[in-house]
């Protein structure tokens, strides 16, 4: 039996059944010769980038690695191909930051194989812009002849990241 690409000798073996006499035989076995040849249909390998979104927190974030998310011939498996590039994508600012694999990072190592095609679909790092509300207090008061001030901010929504904020001033009078 073969199951990869190449020839080899179709040996066997041979027994004579009971009541023929290998005196009346001249016998040679001819081995014929098993060939298997390469899968030349094209197989797809459906490749996608992990990605994440995260809300903007001043930190560094990383997305790294990938997924096969399809292969269009079972015979081919996970293990027929290589990687050499670089999973990896990092952010800090607010944006969205693409992995840019491509089909030329990945290498079919499978010989059986001679048409096969890597297909990326994209993955990104999303860094989400925070909402911040900034609402000036308010004050009542009777009238008086005296400005009536309140240099009060109140910040809401997602807030500022640790460590980063605003400075108020210029207040109506």
């Amino acid at each position: 039996s073969r199951t990869t690409v190449g020839t080899s000798d179709n040996t066997f073996t041979y027994t004579l059944n009971n009541g023929t006499n290998k005196d009346n035989y001249i016998i040679t076995p001819v081995p014929g010769k098993l060939t298997v040849t390469k899968d030349e249909n094209q197989v797809v390998v459906t490749i996608t980038e992990k990605s994440h979104t995260v809300k903007y927190n001043g930190k560094e974030h990383t997305v790294k690695g990938y997924d096969v998310t399809s292969i269009s011939n079972p015979l081919y498996k996970k293990t027929d191909f290589t990687f050499d590039g670089h999973d990896e994508v990092k952010g800090t600012k607010a944006g969205t930051y693409e992995m840019k694999l491509t089909s030329k990072d990945f290498h079919n190592t499978n010989g059986n194989f001679s048409n096969v095609s890597f297909v990326i679909e994209d993955g990104t790092l999303t860094i989400a812009q925070r909402n911040v509300t900034l609402t000036s207090a308010s004050a009542t008061k009777a009238y008086d002849g005296k400005p009536l001030r309140k240099e009060e901010v109140e910040v809401s929504g997602d807030g500022f990241a640790e460590g980063e904020g605003a400075a108020y001033s210029d207040f109506a009078s």
